[in-house]
């Protein structure tokens, strides 16, 4: 199918994207943008103003991100041919075999290729000592309990790094339960505890919740992944969509990639299937000129 496309102004870019999906009579995860121009507001709103111009394209469903390539595992060895034992081999040829040995081939062990792909660990914040004011006392309880209704043996640490926040660690045994595919246990645990503590009427105060320092993990990942994209999307002048992210991490990515030349970021969709879009910026290279 071809690719469609049409040019849209508007005073900002968002105003300018819905001028262009209004024309179409599509939705936002029907088409792609690309910025032409951020526009500008002029002295006073007038004077030197300029709008904001997208392209909208359409026709072509999106090149989707591509997923982390599964490791690759060594080819089985192929097994010698036997030879046959009626035929010894002659004695010139198994003395010019011991005096070769650097002719046999080393392969490296499994392990030490899976050592050497890993990425650097994650070090951990420093927390300092354990909490145990009344929001501690509070976080604890709670949690004890959802986790005795879940059936792990989780032990609930409480830390308060700075005034109004409180980082919850779970540690123990067989945690991948508690986080859950891409975390979403571990947010719905993080969700509930901050309902349970904030629900009075005093001073809210913000909770995170953390196991298996999965937080720093995943936040080193999505980086590493916003990274990759925006290459390509430079390299192939082609906007990519994004799998769907809870709000933090669309956060990182926006984060991530705001210094980032010849790229934007923005997100299109409702939850819990919002994505963001990492968009080629023609303007970055045209005010370089």
């Amino acid at each position: 199918m071809a690719i469609k496309s049409i040019e849209a102004t508007g005073k900002t870019i968002e105003e300018a994207k819905r001028n262009a999906l209004a024309q179409l009579g599509l939705g936002e995860d029907e088409v792609s943008m690309e910025v032409l121009d951020r526009g500008k507001t002029g002295l006073f709103g007038l004077f030197g103003a300029s709008p904001a111009r997208v392209r909208v394209s359409y026709g072509l469903e999106e090149e989707p991100a591509v997923p982390a390539a599964p490791p690759v595992r060594p080819a089985a060895a192929k097994p010698k041919a036997q030879e046959p034992q009626s035929v010894p081999r002659p004695a010139a040829e198994r003395v010019e075999r011991a005096e070769h040995p650097e002719r046999k081939k080393v392969r490296p062990e499994p392990a030490a290729q899976a050592a050497a792909s890993e990425p650097a660990p994650v070090p951990r914040e420093d927390l300092g000592p354990v909490c145990d004011d009344e929001k501690a006392q509070k976080i604890t309880a709670f949690l004890t309990g959802l986790l005795e209704h879940m059936e792990s043996q989780a032990r609930v640490k409480v830390y308060k790094p700075e005034e109004g926040r409180y980082k919850v660690i779970l540690e123990g045994e067989k945690l991948g339960q508690l986080i859950g595919r891409r975390g979403e246990t571990l947010d719905a645990i993080q969700q509930l505890t901050s309902y349970c503590v904030n629900r009075s009427g005093e001073k809210r105060v913000r909770i995170h919740v953390d196991a298996e320092n999965y937080r720093a993990k995943r936040e080193q990942s999505l980086q590493s992944l916003a990274r990759k994209v925006a290459a390509k999307v430079v390299r192939n002048r082609r906007n990519v969509t994004l799998e769907p992210m809870n709000a933090y991490e669309r956060h990182v990515i926006h984060t991530a990639l705001q210094d980032v030349e010849g790229v934007s970021t923005y997100s299109m969709g409702t939850e819990p299937n919002r994505r963001v879009i990492v968009a080629y910026d023609r303007s970055s290279k045209e005010q370089r000129r």
